[in-house]
């Protein structure tokens, strides 16, 4: 490829399309708009697809207008920037723009999978297409946040559920939902490859709701002597998982002597069986 044809500014753009060298891609609009009227590329620019399952194309434009922008694959790989530690995150629904926050700083952090969970201390409750309209905008923040991050696997975000019915479905070895406890909770010989992470509301899970965690399995989280919010939260607890079981790794080393395993929170408030 030429210099011309470089593709290390090149955009990146999801597609959930099947890429094959050679083949056309037709650029959806919202993507479309993007490349042919805010970033100006035209005929001859080098772009970056991803289908979402893992793989990405360097590509370059063929046709940039008004009514289509399609770009011809010229190599498909393998995509990059997945984590050996695969977290299901389930997020209580906030208000206003710090849902999106917590979704798309949970991708950047190589999370797996979102479920959005209604809590008995949320205020906020969706349903039939205002529901389905918010989950449109959450995958969308989602894959905009893989195309900034780099990651060809577009984590999928569920739809909303109770917090209770999520609990029930989970059998990940390692379960921890935030909340006070004791120091321990990432004190484990063995190095998990799957994680449940339970974040709740501003105004915390009830204590039904902290039951119904125990009773699944769950040993409590706590971050620190400071109160987060709920969109800041899923950060710091993904950075520790990550730093400790799976590739948020290069920290460490800036501390000589400290091990990773020293860079933790802390663990169980009662533990009454393993999570299933």
């Amino acid at each position: 490829m030429s210099a011309k044809h470089s593709m290390g500014k090149a955009p990146r753009i999801h597609v959930a399309a099947e890429l094959q060298a050679g083949g056309d891609v037709v650029l959806p609009d919202g993507a479309a708009r993007h490349v042919a009227r805010v970033l100006r590329l035209g005929p001859g620019a080098p772009v970056i697809i991803f289908d979402g399952q893992g793989y990405e194309a360097e590509a370059i434009l063929t046709e940039a207008g008004r009514k289509q922008v399609v770009a011809r694959v010229e190599r498909v790989v393998a995509g990059r920037g997945e984590s050996p530690l695969a977290v299901h995150l389930g997020q209580a629904i906030s208000k206003g723009d710090r849902m999106d926050y917590a979704i798309q700083k949970a991708v950047e952090l190589g999370v797996a999978e979102i479920t959005p969970l209604y809590t008995e201390h949320g205020d906020v409750r969706l349903k039939g297409e205002r529901e389905a309209k918010k989950l449109a905008h959450w995958q969308a923040v989602a894959a905009s946040a893989c195309e900034q991050c780099g990651r060809a696997t577009l984590p999928p975000v569920h739809p909303p559920r109770s917090v209770v019915d999520w609990l029930a479905e989970r059998d990940e070895p390692l379960c921890l939902v935030l909340h006070p406890g004791t120091p321990g909770g990432l004190d484990r010989h063995d190095d998990p490859v799957r994680a449940a992470l339970l974040i709740g509301p501003e105004g915390g899970l009830s204590p039904a709701e902290v039951d119904a965690a125990a009773d699944a399995g769950f040993a409590s989280l706590t971050l620190g002597p400071r109160i987060l919010r709920t969109e800041t939260a899923p950060v710091v607890a993904l950075s520790l998982l990550q730093n400790r079981f799976g590739d948020l790794w290069a920290a460490a080393s800036a501390y000589p002597g400290r091990a990773r395993s020293d860079m933790r929170p802390t663990a169980p408030v009662r533990q009454r069986r393993a999570c299933r």
